[in-house]
């Protein structure tokens, strides 16, 4: 696939890395011909310098031949034009925007006749759900959804003492009530995917990923990580867009208490929330966290738009008492860094909004994509089209379907209802199949697997 994508920030850059292993030649354009340079040194891609919004640089950059344009500039205004432009000028066929004001997101300004916007991402959005969603399982490292919110996987890190440590996967299966199913798709050890089966042992600080219908999920979570209690206070830090809607967000149902080093913003931010106490000052100013009782709060979320600042607001918090923290990082490597020291949870605000992207540019008829352990991981939820002629797994059981290494089935959804598979699972068109896969080149096989083909040929199957 031919795929343009306009802005080589922390989303354009994942995005591009995330895709340039798939077989697709990738084109990216910015004004900073530094941070193309340094993103050329390190992925196969072709890039271009200018305004993605121009006609012209656009052209240079081969819009006429491509499949997808993803306009994920810092400016709302750029990705419209340059989304407008590619299909009013250059007829491309898909393309996707993130906006950050809500008020571009109106079904009728993104209309072909309009716009012409295909898919439009709001990445602070997505990032305040998901913050919400590790407020709502406060032992989770990572809480994701499939086939509108049926299915949960939850990551979590496996603690000395759980009711499976020691115990191989087999065993979890006792542990819990009668017509209650799960399933642990992955587990990494010391930042390794291991081989899993029923009879592997779960080891103390292992990386587990667990996955059951959402109204058992927190039953199932008692057999990996003893159940923390529920977050009822939160201190935020940073009242920017991303803060100010989680705020709004927790506001309902937790004790917040927002805190921003800008009055202005601070006063305004006031006048949006209801519930919540703003507090103007620096989240890095231990008079202010101590004052404010910190270390009675359940949760610290450092929201700003500075790494440093989160990463020593956040240690701080954790050590004047604060049950849990969170710090939102956008280099990479500092999220690696940090995660699992003090701070409990180093957030990448990139990876949480490629899902969404990715979820528009697989090939497969894919119905959503999460990207897990910062892009190392992913799982995806698959739609299975045609029929047993045209189709390599429609009326096969999973345990006759060519063995894809580092890839498995770990959940089925037909009809609205959630199945944990087995080796003897018929797959049927129509359902949604989630599969993990530990690494990302095998997602190409795997889109190969679920596509439709007019003719099967010899020897994909055993």
């Amino acid at each position: 696939m031919n795929i343009l994508i306009l802005g080589a920030g922390q989303v354009g850059a994942s995005l591009a890395e995330a895709l340039v292993s798939e077989a697709n030649d990738i084109t990216l354009v910015d004004l900073d011909a530094g941070a193309l340079a340094q993103l050329a040194d390190r992925l196969d891609v072709r890039t271009v310098t200018g305004n993605a919004a121009f006609p012209s640089v656009l052209a240079e950059a081969g819009v006429e031949t491509a499949d997808l344009i993803v306009a994920v500039t810092q400016s709302d205004q750029s990705n419209l034009v340059a989304c407008k432009l590619a299909h009013s000028r250059f007829a491309v066929p898909t393309r996707i925007a993130r906006l950050r004001s809500p008020d571009f997101l109106d079904p009728t300004l993104l209309s072909t006749d309009n716009f012409a916007v295909d898919f439009a991402l709001c990445p602070e959005q997505e990032i305040s759900d998901y913050i919400g969603k590790l407020v709502e399982y406060p032992e989770a490292l990572q809480v994701v959804e499939f086939a509108e919110g049926r299915l949960t996987m939850v990551g979590l890190r496996a603690y000395e003492g759980g009711l499976l440590v020691g115990k191989p996967i087999r065993a979890m299966r006792g542990h819990l009530p009668s017509g209650v199913d799960a399933r642990i798709a992955a587990i990494f050890r010391d930042t390794r995917a291991i081989n899993i089966d029923g009879d592997t042992v779960v080891h103390a600080g292992d990386e587990v990923f667990l996955l059951a219908a959402t109204e058992h999920i927190r039953t199932v979570l008692k057999e990996l990580r003893r159940m923390q209690k529920p977050v009822r206070k939160v201190m935020i830090a940073g009242a920017g867009n991303v803060g100010a809607r989680v705020a709004g967000r927790l506001e309902g149902s937790c004790e917040v208490k927002l805190v921003e080093s800008r009055p202005a913003r601070a006063a305004l931010v006031a006048g949006w929330l209801n519930r919540t106490l703003v507090l103007t000052g620096e989240a890095t100013d231990e008079t202010l966290l101590a004052r404010e009782e910190i270390g009675s709060m359940d949760m610290f979320l450092a929201l700003t738009n500075d790494d440093e600042n989160n990463i020593m607001a956040a240690s701080l918090a954790k050590r004047l008492g604060c049950r849990r923290v969170l710090a939102l990082i956008n280099r990479e490597a500092y999220a690696d860094m940090v995660q699992g020291g003090p701070i409990d949870i180093g957030l990448s605000p990139a990876q949480v909004s490629i899902g969404g992207l990715l979820t528009h540019v697989r090939q497969a008829d894919v119905a959503r994509v999460h990207s897990l352990r910062r892009g190392a991981a992913e799982a995806l939820e698959l739609v299975v089209r045609g029929e047993r002629g045209s189709s390599r797994v429609v009326g096969r059981r999973i345990e006759e379907l060519p063995e894809i290494h580092g890839a498995s089935i770990a959940a089925v959804v037909r009809g609205g209802r959630v199945i944990i598979p087995h080796h003897d699972t018929l797959i049927e068109a129509g359902d949604h199949v989630v599969v993990f896969c530990t690494r990302k080149r095998y997602i190409a096989a795997v889109e190969k697997l679920f596509l439709p083909t007019a003719s099967l040929l010899p020897g994909w199957f055993r």
